[in-house]
């Protein structure tokens, strides 16, 4: 510990994640009158306003090194906006209130509200540039997967590792245009695919997960997302690779002049240096990862997993919140 101007700066502990969970209940709680009613922004400027006035009562010094809005256009936590009450351990924050805006707006499954930490100045700041090329497995991929292997090649050599078939391994990949080869290439190794419209940290996560029906998880989407990734994946043992994928030679030049490397993978490590990170995640639709909202008569039910890679523990917490609690506020 070490202090500066009179405060004293603390590592993240394992208090801070119940606190933070219900800043993640707060933005999916407040999502839900925009599920499947069309307005993207609407829904996450909603979460925005309810994850910011909760962070904003959490004893500790937070700065969103990477927000949600620059991306969509839409209403944000700002990269630089500091959070919390500045009281307590100094940390990076990732936050994006809602994971899947456009799952939320369609009705459709695995929208999440989320938010990752680590120790202050240990996040890779991703965000000059927006995509990134990614590979997620859970333990048995680490030293067998490689990210510019092809996929078919890394689907056999996880298969091996884990025991199975390659018939039997499920790859979660964005269901876009870019990816169309790639998902040939999956289905010609003889695995499946697992194609996700939107929100590719709850895949990224689940490859890792034990326990769940996703194998491994590939393509590319959002740096930040990335990043945030990271932060479960070093908390849940698992492997993941990347590769910045700049659209424009401008964006390469903006990426490099924030310090960041190309044609090179980032490990886990390389993301977030920090031993002590969380990932805290509250479903908003139902999803693979955790439950949607749900409303029982007076109560409103939300269901979030909670992740901290200094003990290596995954919580999964219900909670029951009285809807009248949250009617005009």
């Amino acid at each position: 510990m070490s202090t500066e101007t009179g405060t004293l700066f603390l590592h993240p502990d394992r208090n801070l994640a119940l606190e933070l969970v219900r800043a993640t209940e707060a933005a999916a709680i407040r999502a839900v009158p925009f599920i499947g009613k069309g307005d993207k922004l609407g829904a996450d400027g909603a979460a925005v306003d309810a994850m910011r006035k909760f962070l904003g009562t959490v004893d500790f010094d937070g700065l969103v090194v990477i927000g949600e809005g620059e991306k969509d256009n839409a209403p944000m936590l700002f990269n630089g906006e500091h959070v919390g009450t500045g009281r307590g351990p100094a940390c990076d924050i990732a936050v994006d209130p809602i994971d899947g805006t456009s799952l939320t707006a369609a009705g459709r499954q695995n929208a999440i509200s989320m938010i990752a930490v680590s120790d202050r100045g240990t996040m890779l700041d991703a965000s000059s540039v927006f995509y990134m090329d990614k590979i997620v497995t859970g333990a048995e991929g680490i030293g067998i997967i490689d990210i510019h292997r092809p996929i078919g090649d890394n689907i056999r050599a996880l298969a091996k590792a884990k025991g199975k078939r390659p018939e039997d391994i499920v790859v979660a990949v964005l269901d876009r245009p870019r990816h169309a080869q790639l998902i040939d290439d999956i289905r010609e190794a003889g695995a499946g695919t697992r194609l996700m419209l939107d929100g590719d940290v709850a895949g990224g996560i689940n490859a890792a997960l034990y326990g769940t029906r996703i194998d491994m998880c590939v393509g590319i989407g959002g740096s930040p997302e990335g990043v945030a990734t990271a932060c479960a994946i070093k908390a849940l043992g698992g492997e993941i690779q990347t590769i910045l994928y700049p659209q424009t030679d401008d964006e390469r030049q903006r990426g490099m002049d924030a310090g960041l490397k190309f044609d090179h993978v980032y490990t886990a490590n390389e993301m977030v240096s920090s031993d002590n990170t969380f990932f805290v995640a509250t479903g908003v639709t139902d999803g693979g990862l955790v439950k949607g909202v749900r409303r029982y008569g007076p109560i409103i039910r939300t269901e979030s997993i909670v992740l901290r890679s200094h003990s290596g523990t995954i919580r999964r917490i219900s909670a029951d919140h009285l809807a009248e609690k949250w009617l005009d506020h």
